[in-house]
């Protein structure tokens, strides 16, 4: 259980020293790491259907898109949906490609009553590198953790 804890304190560290509105801020590698250890621990994948289907998915991860493509469209119903699958209760992880629209589907689960909310850093692809590509750094690909292609 140490491992988890350990895990846990410094990634509320990080949303502390960032002043982020939910539970914590993970690297990749330890949100696989909270998956495969933790009980109830469940990971939410907020990147569109496109980008599922067409990038890559990651098995066992509960798919909500934060917004829709094209247009990147808000999704009306992610609350909903959220409540529907995940459980309130549940130590929450949230992913998508880069960050960015995890950050806000953490922040606005928290608000809704979600205890345990926590955003994957550098998401599914991290950042880009030199030539505008990303899946070289940072990222869940990047760090070679399971993932499938359609």
């Amino acid at each position: 259980m140490g491992e988890i804890s350990q895990i846990l304190q410094t990634a509320q560290e990080r949303a502390k020293e960032e002043n982020l509105p939910y539970e914590g801020a993970l690297l990749p590698t330890e949100a696989y790491e909270l998956l495969r250890s933790a009980p109830k621990a469940t990971l939410v994948d907020v990147r569109t259907r496109a980008e599922l289907d067409w990038v890559g998915r990651i098995p066992g991860a509960v798919e909500i898109e934060w917004a829709s493509y094209p247009g990147m469209k808000p999704n009306p119903h992610f609350m909903a949906q959220l409540e529907q699958q995940v459980d309130k209760e549940a130590l929450v992880l949230f992913i998508c490609r880069s960050g960015a629209r995890s950050h806000h589907a953490a922040a606005a689960a928290t608000q809704a009553g979600y205890i345990d909310c926590y955003n994957v850093l550098k998401g599914f692809e991290g950042d880009k590198d030199a030539y505008g590509h990303r899946n070289v750094l940072a990222g869940w690909k990047a760090a070679k953790l399971p993932w499938e292609q359609s």
